[in-house]
């Protein structure tokens, strides 16, 4: 333990001997830390935070979800310090002064990528850091840019989320426009081709659909007039076996009924007319005949007669099955002759089922493109209303620009010390390392041990009056020249702070 203390001792005396190399080491040191401290400039920052809204119950019933809008927010953080971003900044601020050509812009443009900074905190919140370090501007003119530069970049936020949707949306809309003016033309012609179509060779055929469907459709409704037919029929038949066996007069004892039953037949022949039956029509033939008869026998029995009620009603249901019956048959007469032309047609033709279901196929595709676009534009339509008028996102500043008021860096206080601390450290380094190149012998016991001979004893220096005032004189000038150091060093520490109130 003494051998160490005896050595810091050594030390420290080989130091104090060459002090004054030790100072002037120091101060050269100092001197020209200071000056490159001094060199550096300061650089100001602005931060601003914002915080992102997103509103979630109108549109995420339009297809707007959450994380759509998360994306849509890390997108336009993203692509906020892109080269066209910055070019925005560079031209929206006081930086634009100084750029004469494409080349200053890019220059701008790049030292502006360098000292933006945009963070996500947390999920909703950003914060927006600016740096301003120009060293052809002042402390209190690069503070101000700093400010300037986070107000455009907010103002551009705001911009790509706002205005980019609108312009965005517009544009989507009028391409889905012009496309759909384009299918909505392909689509009348493919309806006009396949109405021309079926006007050619459907005709009245019943149903929908292709050829075949429709004329299958055609031989079961066939099918089924024939049984209705068939049934109608028998029911006439019935009905006229009714009508022979029922008496068109009743006898009536005590009235003179011959006048009165030929003119009921009359009426009936006369009402029969009036419906449009000819004279042979079988009905019209069987009153001829009761009129004939009538007409015969005198126009009845002495006992006389009257128009028998049921024999009228019986004629009249007799009148609406002859007319099932003809409408029936009608019917049956034009789906065979459509049937046969068709089946005719496509004998003659063979490609006519294929060109039917190539328009159709057509038609079905152009249709389903149509309704798709229109159900894309109406969908881009509400989607792009639901984020413009309801304010889907909304922005609010939390913390507005700041105004710098004290260098982010460097920090020229703390530098200046540590160049002092510096500027010692490398004199007395420097003294130190030239005591140990010296081949002198600071104490007898190391004398001793270097030449291995018994070292008998050793005088102490001996100073007169003179040597000790001039001693004295060099250690006030040593004291001063390390207090103008320190106080120099203190100077240049007041002069910062002041630099900064200044900006203030």
């Amino acid at each position: 333990m003494n051998n160490i203390y005896d050595e810091i001792l050594i030390a420290l005396h080989s130091v104090w001997n060459r002090r004054w190399l030790a100072l002037g080491v120091a101060w050269g040191i100092c001197a020209l830390g200071w000056l490159v401290v001094a060199l550096i400039p300061n650089s100001y920052e602005s931060h601003a935070r914002i915080f992102v809204q997103m509103q979630s119950i109108l549109p995420g019933k339009m297809g707007i979800t959450p994380i759509e809008q998360q994306k849509d927010v890390d997108r336009v953080r993203q692509t906020l310090t892109s080269a066209v971003n910055l070019e925005k900044v560079v031209r929206g601020t006081d930086l634009s002064l100084s750029v004469a050509g494409a080349r200053d812009m890019a220059g701008k443009v790049e030292m502006l990528r360098t000292n933006i900074k945009v963070v996500a905190q947390q999920d909703n919140l950003f914060e927006i850091t600016a740096t301003s370090a120009d060293s052809g501007m002042s402390d209190s003119a690069n503070a101000k840019m700093a400010t300037a530069i986070v107000q455009k970049l907010i103002d551009i936020f705001v911009e790509e989320n706002l205005a980019g949707d609108r312009a965005e949306t517009s544009q989507t809309l009028k391409f889905l426009d012009a496309e759909l003016a384009k299918r909505e033309r392909r689509l009348q012609e493919a309806e006009q081709k396949q109405m021309e179509f079926d006007q050619q060779y459907l005709g009245l055929l019943p149903g929908s659909g292709s050829i075949n469907q429709r004329m299958d459709a055609a031989r079961q409704e066939l099918g089924q007039i024939e049984s209705q037919l068939v049934a109608a029929q028998s029911a006439l038949a019935a009905m006229n076996g009714q009508l022979a066996a029922t008496p068109a007069t009743i006898a009536m004892p005590g009235v003179s009924g011959g006048g009165g039953a030929y003119s009921a037949t009359q009426a009936e022949l006369a009402s029969a007319r009036a419906r449009g039956w000819t004279d042979n029509h079988p009905d019209v033939i069987a009153l001829k005949r009761q009129l004939s008869s009538l007409k015969s026998t005198g126009g009845g029995s002495s006992g006389g007669g009257t128009p028998n009620p049921a024999y009228i009603s019986i004629r009249s249901m007799q009148a609406e099955k002859q007319a099932a019956v003809s409408a029936l048959a009608a019917r049956k007469a034009q789906l065979s002759g459509d049937l046969g032309r068709l089946a005719a047609k496509q004998a003659s033709e063979p490609g006519v089922a294929a060109e039917q279901a190539q328009l159709a196929r057509n038609y079905d595709v152009l249709k389903l493109q149509y309704d798709k676009l229109l159900a894309d534009r109406e969908d881009i339509r509400l989607r792009g209303d639901a984020q413009t008028e309801t304010n889907a996102i909304k922005f609010r500043v939390i913390d507005p620009p700041s105004a710098p008021r004290v260098p982010a860096a460097p920090n020229r206080p703390l530098l200046l010390v540590a160049v002092l601390i510096v500027g010692i450290g490398g004199g007395v380094g420097v003294a130190f390392a030239k005591g140990q190149l010296r081949t002198s012998y600071p104490t007898a016991g190391r004398l001793e041990r270097a030449t291995g001979l018994p070292v008998i004893g050793a005088i102490t220096e001996t100073l007169t009056a003179a040597q000790r005032e001039l001693r004295a004189r060099m250690m006030r000038l040593f004291a001063g020249a390390s207090g103008a150091l320190v106080g120099i060093c203190l100077l240049l520490v007041a002069v910062e702070f002041i630099q900064r109130g200044m900006v203030a």
